[in-house]
């Protein structure tokens, strides 16, 4: 665990220290953020944070490569998932400067997600029923296919400072502890394993960027961040699924076997959801699914009454009651972890309406209603 915890801040203080240089080479660049109708900031922000964490990644994938506990996991597969980061950066960071458009933006992120693919890192098994797939070319297509997705719902979700990066991280945490279990029970005499060195590294540079991205934001990580936090998340998990082989967890285990499958979905829950709706929203009224608005959830949730700060803590919140709670099924029997997540949904619902300055306000008057009524004096007729 301590050699995680190394890769983890390792990524974490390169990503904050480079945040300054990279946010001076935006202003220097005019990689600024306009106010947009759509946008919640009211001047430019600088961007190209995607940078930062990026060199945060890399830095601690090299640094890790260098540990000899670590060593034998970093291979190829590593090195893909580094290159497919850099790629989907240097994309996001000439949109960032020059504004793609969407096709063009797809283009290349099918390129990033192929080009990993091609290097080692593919979707070759489900684990659910030792599915496996037959064909390399649909083992391709579906990796591509599920890096698009995860890729764009994390940039679908961008659009609050710390929002992206703070759910990522959470989500990445929670998949962290599963890998780590489920490393524990795969290979007892060595806990090493690349997916749980990705996620650690993942979870450093959200770390790092967050401090300079809460709001109020002095830099915004851009599409070159939100691109390669979806692209790295996709890689564990992708590495994740084919590293397990489901005969070999039986008995009080086998519910982990269904795992890999349900954490990303709880990891990104809202970013999908979030995803989903827009698409849907989107083309019902005859518009592109990359058309932009303002009722993504973050947007309701302002409209509902919330402060930015809030509205991003409640989406925290929301956040790590499902990757959590999915996640505990890899430590605890199911019927705890079902009533485990019944509190946890209790508990969000009333931070979400406790935080709610409407609800609150409404609340406020009621009582004060009530305490203002006045009362009978004692021997006082009806």
């Amino acid at each position: 665990m301590r050699v995680y915890l190394l890769v983890l801040l390792v990524a974490a203080v390169v990503t904050y220290v480079a945040v300054p240089i990279v946010r001076h080479l935006a202003l220097v660049s005019g990689a600024l953020t306009p106010v947009r109708a759509r946008d919640v900031h009211s001047k430019p922000i600088p961007r190209l944070g995607g940078v930062a964490m990026f060199a945060g990644f890399a830095t601690a994938m090299v640094v890790a490569s260098q540990v000899p506990y670590l060593s034998r996991v970093i291979d190829s597969s590593a090195w893909a998932v580094v290159l497919g980061a850099g790629l989907v950066c240097v994309l996001g960071v000439i949109d960032d400067l020059w504004e793609l458009d969407w096709m063009t933006k797809l283009v290349g992120q099918v390129l990033a997600a192929g080009v990993m693919a091609w290097q080692g890192v593919q979707l070759i098994t489900f684990p659910v029923g030792g599915l496996t797939i037959g064909s390399s070319r649909l083992s391709l297509f579906s990796t591509i296919i599920v890096v698009l997705a995860v890729i764009n719902a994390v940039n679908f979700v961008d659009g609050l400072d710390g929002l992206a990066a703070g759910i990522i991280g959470i989500g990445a945490s929670a998949f962290f502890l599963y890998v780590y279990v489920l490393t524990r029970h795969t290979s007892p005499e060595s806990y090493t394993s690349l997916a749980a060195t990705v996620m650690a590294a993942l979870i450093g540079i959200c770390l790092g960027f967050l401090p300079h991205n809460f709001h109020p934001a002095t830099i915004f990580m851009g599409d070159s961040g939100s691109m390669q936090l979806g692209l790295i998340s996709a890689a564990g998990t992708i590495i994740v699924t084919g590293q397990i082989d489901p005969g070999t967890l039986g008995g009080p285990t086998a519910v982990p076997v269904f795992l890999p499958v349900l954490i990303p979905l709880a990891v990104l829950l809202l970013p999908l959801m979030d995803m989903i709706m827009a698409i849907v929203r989107r083309t019902r009224a005859g518009h592109s699914p990359f058309h932009p608005d303002r009722m993504h959830m973050h947007h309701r949730l302002l409209a509902a009454g919330h402060s930015h700060r809030r509205a991003v803590l409640v989406m925290y919140v929301w956040a790590a009651v499902a990757a959590y709670s999915v996640a505990a099924m890899a430590f605890f029997p199911l019927r705890w972890v079902l009533a485990g997540a019944a509190v946890g949904v209790v508990l969000a619902l009333v931070v979400t309406a406790d935080l709610m300055p409407g609800v609150r306000v409404a609340w406020t008057r009621h009582l004060g209603a009530r305490h203002a009524r006045p009362r009978r004096v004692r021997g006082e007729r009806r």
